[in-house]
């Protein structure tokens, strides 16, 4: 969240920061529920001293009519304190939640637009693939070659499940293994984290858990929810704490399966794998000093280029739009694959994204580390996608399907595979 010193001394670049993402909170709102709370707790201070006061006098000698007043007057105090700490609370739980709506400042070369059309192309790498047949799309393939079942995934799990099969799935941990290995050599921690979190920590992070917007599923009664990334249980493995100085960066690479309400998401370009409700990803998070992080920021972009480039991949980066970004992310970076199946001539998709989000997580977390000074100031975290599995399978299929219908698969995951090809199964 924002400093509320910051909201106040700074009310108007955050409204029109509010407006530049298409959201809805009430700064003013926010800064007169603050007040109401300062004077309250003033208020209810200022009683807890006259109590205490009123209590010291009535430790001496006192005669019964001179101890009568004082003993109503403590009375009195005491509903007085009760009556405010009652009313405090009620306002500081509606000041936390107005607050936590007001989203991250924008980083000010964050191209201003409501929807993906107004992302701006910064970046492309790689040609895009012209075949001398009708390319298929990642669901055909994966139908003919027996390595994704939709059709089972629905009838056991219901819609938007599947089942990967033979090769897949050996693709899938050849996929994990590169990413893990290319994170190793760029000082990443390998984990595997935990797939539920408590709801505390996923709204401190910036996401929803209940309502209806919400991409979240919640565990009834649990007080938890399962994570639809990484970044959640990565963004609460510090909470609280404060972390030396010298150790930062701190840079972890998470291993989780996600999951995904996708509420509304639907038409052509949810096809297939590209919107699921399951699905696993490695993910890069990284906790620093303030002053490193658009220096970070653009490492990890330049992982998730590398990333990419190494599978051969055609892709273009995009400096993300403030309508786009999320509430915590003060400047996000996407990577889109071409997707020759998407559509009827193919199109770019979403493969990973790498979001700074500044102090705003860790205030929320109370992640914090110590200054020279001795000072108690708040970490920045920064997230990314390094490969998200099932985006990325589509992207190798649909780019390097043969025209017999096989699959290549890249040099890069020969190793991993131990095969090279994908071709139909023979009896």
């Amino acid at each position: 969240m924002l400093d509320l010193k910051f909201i106040k001394e700074h009310k108007d670049e955050v409204k029109q920061n509010i407006t530049n993402r298409f959201m809805t909170a009430d700064v003013d709102a926010v800064l007169d529920l603050n007040e109401r709370r300062i004077g309250l707790q003033q208020k209810a201070d200022d009683a807890r001293q006259q109590r205490n006061e009123n209590a010291a006098r009535m430790k001496g000698p006192l005669t019964p009519d001179e101890r009568t007043p004082l003993i109503e007057e403590g009375k009195r105090l005491k509903d007085e304190i009760a009556a405010l700490e009652s009313e405090l609370e009620e306002i500081k739980a509606s000041l936390s939640q107005a607050h936590m709506r007001i989203p991250n400042m924008a980083h000010p070369d964050a191209p201003v637009g409501k929807e993906e059309k107004d992302n701006l192309e910064i970046e492309r790498y790689g040609d895009i693939p012209q075949f001398s047949f009708t390319p298929k799309d990642h669901v055909e393939l994966g139908q003919s070659l027996d390595l994704i079942d939709f059709d089972t995934g629905a009838k056991v799990s219901g819609t938007k499940f599947y089942y990967l099969k033979n090769q897949a799935v050996i693709l899938e941990f050849a996929l994990t293994r590169y990413a893990l290995d290319l994170l190793g050599k760029h000082g990443f921690t390998p984990m595997i984290t935990p797939d539920i979190a408590r709801e505390e920590v996923v709204e401190g992070i910036g996401f929803n858990p209940r309502g209806e917007e919400s991409n979240i599923y919640t565990l009834e009664g649990t007080g938890t929810c399962l994570v639809g990334t990484a970044e959640i249980t990565l963004g609460g493995y510090h909470a609280q704490e404060i972390l030396d100085p010298q150790k930062l960066p701190i840079k972890y690479a998470g291993v989780s399966h996600c999951f995904r309400r996708e509420a509304g998401a639907s038409g052509q370009y949810s096809k297939g794998l590209y919107r699921v409700h399951q699905f696993s990803k490695i993910e890069m998070f990284v906790y620093c000093l303030p002053e490193d992080s658009d220096n970070i920021h653009q490492e990890l972009k330049g992982i998730e280029v590398e990333m990419f480039t190494g599978l051969g991949i055609p892709f273009r980066v995009v400096d993300t739009c403030t309508g786009d970004l999320g509430a915590p992310a003060y400047r996000k970076y996407d990577l889109e694959a071409w997707m020759p199946g998407r559509g009827e001539n193919g199109g770019w998709g979403e493969i990973t994204s790498t979001s700074n989000c500044t102090d705003y997580q860790a205030r929320r977390l109370g992640v914090r580390y110590k200054t020279r000074e001795g000072k108690t100031e708040f970490v920045h975290m920064l997230n990314g996608t390094a490969i998200a599995i099932s985006r990325a399978v589509i992207a190798l299929m649909e780019n390097y399907q043969q025209a017999d219908g096989s699959i290549a698969i890249p040099g890069a995951l020969v190793p991993y595979c131990g095969f090279s090809l994908i071709g139909p199964k023979t009896n």
